[in-house]
């Protein structure tokens, strides 16, 4: 019952933080890509890069032109929770830019570190370099780059390892089944660096919940989950299991050397359980993956009045 109602309020606020419509707020552009319909939205101080219109909206991105280490969308705050299990922080990989908030707060946490942010819609790209910016001192930095490709594709052809690769390809409510399939994450795998681990961001209102939780853990020895708004962030790693109190260890170390604008231990306090995992849960493949349908099943199959 209680692993129900957090799944509820979870709902809720996912819904409220990407649904609803800001108050007072000022549509600054309109774009159609081939991937999307982009709006970009402005209400002081934040601009916000979203899909679809009005009731339908679906926040891609909130950023603070003015302070781009701001991290208003909660989720992403838990995404930095990453940081605290690999072995080194010397490369990142963010699958699914979108307006750059966690990768750029990455790169400007650890600037010494190499950021490498895949987004496949280039009209995404411009906008977010139109209205937010990815420069230092006027110039772009060498440590950040941007990639204008699949993310299946990036990794298949770059051969470069990561200590974490972040995974944040949603559209709206469209997840990119071949993201979502065990030979995508067995592959993504190969590009880790010992001791790397796998970021992903997962909407925990539906059946995907099961299905994607049960295809990471059939690539990973490990799968901890944490609250983030609405969603739910899973860091999946091999190894020995990692202890909250290990965790939080290492995280406090950090914290002191690096001076993170959003703390890690305090961070680490949203780990939770596996909400209603189902262990039978048959994991996606390329040749099974009704990634959207397994979004809309619940939904269809609830009781109308």
């Amino acid at each position: 019952m209680k692993n129900k109602l957090t799944l509820l309020l979870s709902v809720l606020t996912f819904l409220l933080a990407h649904s609803a419509p800001l108050k007072a707020e000022k549509l600054l552009e309109k774009v159609e890509s081939p991937y999307n319909t982009i709006y970009i939205y402005k209400q002081t101080p934040y601009i916000t890069l979203a899909f679809g219109h009005k009731s339908r909206r679906y926040v891609e991105s909130r950023r603070n032109p003015n302070d781009l280490t701001e991290l208003p969308v909660e989720y992403t705050k838990s995404f930095t929770i990453g940081m605290a299990y690999p072995k080194n922080l010397n490369s990142f990989l963010m699958i699914g830019m979108g307006g750059g908030s966690t990768s750029w707060y990455l790169h400007k946490s650890l600037p010494k570190a190499k950021v490498v942010a895949v987004e496949l819609d280039p009209e995404i790209v411009r906008l977010s370099r139109k209205y937010y910016g990815f420069k230092q001192n006027g110039k772009q930095s060498e440590n950040f780059t941007i990639s204008e490709l699949d993310g299946r594709m990036h990794i298949l052809r770059k051969k470069q390892k990561h200590d974490i690769i972040f995974v944040d390809a949603y559209r709206g409510q469209f997840v990119p089944f071949h993201l979502m399939t065990k030979e995508f994450f067995t592959l993504a795998k190969k590009r880790l660096s010992k001791g790397g681990v796998m970021v992903q961001n997962i909407e925990p209102s539906t059946m995907l919940y099961d299905s994607a939780i049960a295809t990471i853990s059939s690539v990973f020895d490990h799968v901890d989950v944490y609250r983030g708004g609405g969603n739910i962030v899973a860091i999946a790693y091999d190894g020995e299991k990692k202890s909250i109190e290990s965790l939080i260890d290492k995280a406090t170390q950090l914290q002191e050397t690096h001076k993170f604008r959003y703390a890690l231990p305090d961070l680490i306090q949203k780990r939770a359980m596996l909400l209603d995992y189902n262990a039978k849960t048959k994991a996606l493949t390329d040749d099974f993956a009704p990634v959207n349908m397994l979004k809309t099943i619940k939904t269809h199959n609830k009781k109308h009045k």
